[in-house]
């Protein structure tokens, strides 16, 4: 780890980092834990095959800060946490996460841990195996966090329209979905339900063709996602998407959906900004999973999905109506709020 990584952790207000490694499993993984001063951490797992250390570190750290934040948003009695492991062939993966159940165990509490990109049900069993503290969907759990996810991102969109058209009107408008996975396929549903146009993209085209032909919809090459004229584009795949090769790519007015950390970097958000595009923070409208396991396991019951996405609404509506007052780029809008809300609750503890 590099003295400039550990200066970056310090200013940014990080707790602890933990790295893992397994020898028994040949598991490779680092767990953040950014901030508790509210309670819990809370992060799910998260398995990609990283360029090298120093990406996946990087990634951790942006995860798990983006949680505290979602956290912040919506008030929640939580902070913010991650775990990213190092998708390898060599991993004996049923050992691993036992072994990242145990690990998590040793934190008592302090931080809980669940789904993330692949890392779903059987996965998370095996970490329930090993530590009480992990939210695994389920009749004993809290519920289908998918579901929550996707309607927080349904509002997420609803208030985006009511921003830039004044009303929904959905009968009125096109709504390009990006990415077709269980939040996807779930939001498509939601949006067909009103008489929106809905077009779908996946770079499964098997996964994209069943989704069109369950829910009607129109589908295109995810490669020309970022091209198609609509109102809204709704990423709802992995992060990244937003950078300085694919801004001049895009014909929507409104960009929101489920997808964590859509913008490659920071000053994205300004120059969509610029561009009159309304960019609708993801870290706060895709906190629906967030909200529904902190409720169960904070306050020992299950959210209902509706309230959860008003609550994600209602959070959005607030930070949009702020970066009009201040004239300013809703993604620093949406950061500058949480960061003085944790330094709120910083000065208190």
């Amino acid at each position: 780890m590099s003295v400039h990584i550990l200066d970056a952790m310090a200013r940014e207000g990080f707790e602890q980092t933990v790295a893992i490694h397994d020898r028994a499993s040949g598991l490779r993984a680092f767990l953040g834990i950014h901030d508790t001063v509210r309670g819990p951490a809370f992060g799910g797992i998260r398995r990609r095959d990283y360029r090298d250390e120093r990406e996946m570190l990087l990634d951790c750290l942006r995860l798990s800060r983006a949680m505290t934040h979602k956290a912040a948003l919506l008030d929640l009695p939580a902070g913010g946490g991650k775990i990213v492991l190092a998708d390898r062939e060599d991993v004996n993966w049923e050992a691993a996460y036992r072994h990242i159940g145990e690990v998590v165990e040793g934190f008592g509490g302090r931080f809980y841990t669940g789904p993330d990109v692949n890392t779903g049900p059987v996965e998370l069993g095996f970490v329930a195996e090993a530590t009480e503290f992990v939210t695994n969907p389920g009749d004993s759990g809290p519920g289908e966090l998918a579901e929550a996810t996707a309607e927080g991102v349904f509002q997420g969109i609803a208030a985006g329209l009511r921003a830039r058209y004044g009303e929904t009107d959905w009968d009125q408008r096109k709504i390009v979905v990006q990415g077709l996975g269980s939040v996807g396929e779930l939001l498509v549903k939601r949006l067909v339900g009103t008489g929106t146009e809905v077009v779908g993209a996946d770079i499964d085209e098997e996964r994209a063709a069943t989704v069109a032909e369950r829910h009607g919809i129109e589908t295109i090459d995810a490669a020309s996602a970022l091209d198609e004229r609509c109102d809204v584009l709704s990423p709802n795949a992995l992060g990244g998407l937003l950078h300085d090769l694919s801004l001049n790519r895009l014909r929507c007015q409104i960009i929101a959906g489920g997808a964590n950390n859509q913008l490659a970097r920071a000053l994205v958000g300004d120059e969509l900004y610029d561009a009159d595009i309304l960019y609708v923070p993801d870290f706060v409208i895709n906190a629906g999973a967030l909200v529904r396991g902190t409720i169960f396991h904070l306050e020992k019951r299950r959210e209902p999905v509706e309230a959860i996405g008003l609550r994600i609404g209602a959070a959005a509506e607030r930070i949009l109506a702020a970066a009009v007052e201040d004239d300013d780029a809703p993604a620093r809008v949406a950061v500058r709020m949480a960061e003085r809300r944790i330094a709120e609750w910083r000065g208190l503890a």
